[in-house]
């Protein structure tokens, strides 16, 4: 079940081209969840890559797929520890900052942006969707782009041509550990 989701949402992560991808996935039971999660953290931690939940409401959940070995430098990417402490974060320690993201998400009313730095977004990008409201954008597809349009738009075609292969691939039968470059 959640297979087809880390084929559709994930490509660019499980390929390590992409720091990390997120997507909600609706589950039966908790019980459902927990053993999909366990399964995918089970096969995938060893290649680098981890799933949590991020948020839970009414039998979905928002989960996070990330590269932890990317995400842990793109927290020391120049701008980004001050940027996250000023939304609060305390820590850019990877898991620490993954805690306090989550803590967020179920504290806030509304949707903490700065999610974008743990998508890998550029910073820039992220300071100016927040800053601008959503608007004013140079261009829009992975992610609203607020400063460098054309290595923007040149990176959602490489997400996009990653993805298309992957679905290809997963169709024809193989596996997402097939698919997934190691750490």
């Amino acid at each position: 079940m959640l297979e087809k989701y880390l084929i559709e949402y994930c490509a660019p992560t499980l390929a390590s081209i992409k720091t990390a991808s997120m997507f909600t996935f609706s589950y039966g039971s908790d019980e459902e969840l927990r053993e999909q999660l366990l399964h995918w953290n089970e096969q995938l931690r060893p290649k680098g890559i981890i799933l949590t939940v991020l948020k839970k409401c009414s039998r979905s959940a928002l989960i996070y797929v990330c590269r932890i070995s990317s995400l842990k430098a793109d927290l020391k990417k120049p701008g980004a520890a001050r940027f996250l402490k000023s939304c609060g974060y305390f820590s850019c320690d990877a898991r620490n900052a993954i805690t306090t993201l989550k803590d967020r998400l179920l504290s806030e009313d509304g949707f903490p942006h700065e999610i974008g730095i743990f998508l890998g977004y550029p910073l820039g990008d992220v300071i100016g969707f927040i800053a601008n409201g959503g608007k004013n954008f140079k261009c829009c597809g992975c992610w609203k782009v607020y400063c460098d349009k054309e290595s923007a738009e040149r990176c959602f075609k490489k997400y996009k041509k990653c993805k298309d292969i992957y679905f290809r691939l997963w169709n024809n039968g193989r596996s997402v550990m097939q698919l997934t470059v190691a750490a």
